[in-house]
C-alpha cells in the first residue's frame, strides 16, 4: 500500500464511521463530520499526498450526501415538532435534488439554486435542543431561522465554493484586506450573538450532547406497524425508494464499475426496498422484533447480499463490467439507510404521539 492509498483509506474510514454517531449524539457528530469535510484536503497536502489524491474530489460530494442522509434519519428519530420536521425534510430533499441534478448535468449553478441549508439548520436546531425544548420555537421562528441561514450564510458560501471556486488560503494571500475584514465580521457576529443571548429565556434543562438524555417517551400505545399489504404500499416505502435511489444515483457517478442507468438503479433499489419490506411484514406477523439496530442492519445486509447473488445467477451480466467492491458498498449503503429509516422513523412516530405540555403550548 502506497502512502496515498494509506491516507485515502484512513480518511474514507473516518468519514464513513463518524456520521454513524449522529442519531445518538447529533451535534458533536455532525460538527466532526463537517470539520473532516473541510480539513481532508489540508491533511492530504500536509502529508505530501497531493490535493486530489486518487480522484478524491469526486468522492467528496458523495460522502457529504452520506452524512447528510444519516442526519436526516436523526431528524426522523429525534425531532418532535412537526413544523421543524417538515422544514428539515424539505431542506434535505431540496439539496439532494440539486446534487443529483448537478451530478447528471455538471452545471455548478444548480448548487446555488439548491444550497445545503439543511446542514446548518440541523446544527441550529440541535444547538437549541441542548438547553431548551425546541418545541418552544414558533412556526415563524423556525421558518425565519431557515430563511436566514439560506440567504445570509449558504448562498454566499455556495457562490464562493462552486461558482467563484475560490480557495480561502489563496484569497487571503492575494488580498491583504481580506483577513482583517473577516476578523471584523466575526467580531461583529460575536457581539450580536452576545447581545441576543441576553434576551434568551432561562434554560429548560441541563445541557447534554446525548439525544436520549431528554427524550420524550410515549405514555400511550406505541405506533403499531401495519400487518397487511398497506405496510408495503405505503408512503414510507415510497420515500425509502426515492431517498435511496437519489443517493445511489449520486454514488453511481463516483464508484468504479457502475454502468447502470439512472432508471436501472431506481428499479434495483425499488426491488430491494420492497423485498426488505416483505421480510419486515413477515416478521411483524410472527410477532418478532429486532433485538438491536446492529442486528437489524447485519440481517438486512445479509438478506440484500443474498438477493443480489440470486438475481445475478438468474440474469448473468458481463463479469468485466461488474465491480464486486462497488456492489458490496451499494448493498452496505442501502441496508444502512433502510435500517436507520425504519428504526428511527418508528421511534420518532411513537415519541411524537406525546402531547405537548401546557407550558410549551402557551
Amino acid at each position: 500500500m502506497t502512502k496515498q492509498d494509506a491516507v485515502l483509506a484512513v480518511i474514507l474510514a473516518v468519514r464513513l464511521l463518524v456520521p454513524l454517531g449522529i442519531p445518538r449524539f447529533p451535534l458533536p457528530s455532525i460538527l466532526a463530520a463537517l470539520v473532516m469535510d473541510a480539513a481532508d484536503q489540508t491533511i492530504f497536502q500536509a502529508v505530501g499526498a497531493g490535493s486530489d489524491i486518487a480522484g478524491y474530489q469526486s468522492y467528496d460530494k458523495a460522502l457529504d450526501v452520506y452524512y447528510l442522509t444519516i442526519a436526516y434519519a436523526s431528524v426522523l428519530r429525534n425531532w418532535l415538532d412537526p413544523v421543524a420536521l417538515s422544514v428539515g425534510r424539505f431542506l434535505f430533499y431540496w439539496r439532494l435534488t440539486g446534487v443529483v441534478a448537478f451530478e447528471l448535468t455538471g452545471a455548478r449553478a444548480l448548487l446555488i439554486v439548491f444550497p445545503n441549508t439543511f446542514e446548518y439548520f440541523f446544527i441550529f436546531y440541535e444547538s437549541v435542543r441542548l438547553f431548551w425544548d425546541p418545541r418552544r420555537l414558533s412556526r415563524v421562528q423556525i421558518l425565519g431561522a431557515a430563511a436566514a441561514i439560506w440567504v445570509m450564510i449558504k448562498l454566499p458560501q455556495e457562490y464562493w465554493i462552486h461558482i467563484a471556486q475560490l480557495d480561502l488560503t489563496d484569497a487571503l494571500s492575494e488580498h491583504a484586506w481580506l483577513l482583517p475584514t473577516l476578523i471584523a465580521a466575526l467580531a461583529l457576529l460575536a457581539a450580536i450573538a452576545v447581545r441576543l443571548s441576553r434576551g434568551l429565556p432561562p434554560a429548560d434543562r441541563r445541557p447534554s450532547l446525548d439525544a436520549d438524555a431528554h427524550a420524550v417517551r410515549p405514555r400511550g400505545a406505541a405506533v403499531i406497524p401495519r400487518t397487511d399489504v398497506r405496510a408495503i404500499l405505503s408512503m414510507a416505502v415510497l420515500e425509502k425508494v426515492v431517498l435511496i435511489s437519489m443517493v445511489a444515483i449520486i454514488f453511481s457517478q463516483v464508484l468504479p464499475g457502475v454502468s447502470a442507468t439512472e432508471r436501472e438503479i431506481a428499479a434495483a433499489v425499488a426491488f430491494v426496498v420492497v423485498a426488505n419490506s416483505v421480510v419486515s411484514l413477515w416478521r411483524v406477523r410472527r410477532g418478532t422484533r429486532w433485538a438491536s439496530t446492529l442486528i437489524q442492519f447485519v440481517s438486512m445486509l445479509a438478506l440484500n447480499v443474498t438477493l443480489i447473488v440470486v438475481e445475478s445467477m438468474l440474469t448473468p451480466r458481463d463479469s468485466e463490467a461488474f465491480n464486486p467492491i462497488s456492489a458490496l458498498f451499494y448493498l452496505f449503503l442501502i441496508s444502512l439507510i433502510i435500517t436507520m429509516y425504519d428504526r428511527y422513523r418508528t421511534i420518532g412516530n411513537a415519541a411524537r404521539r406525546e402531547p405537548v405540555s401546557p407550558v410549551l403550548a402557551s
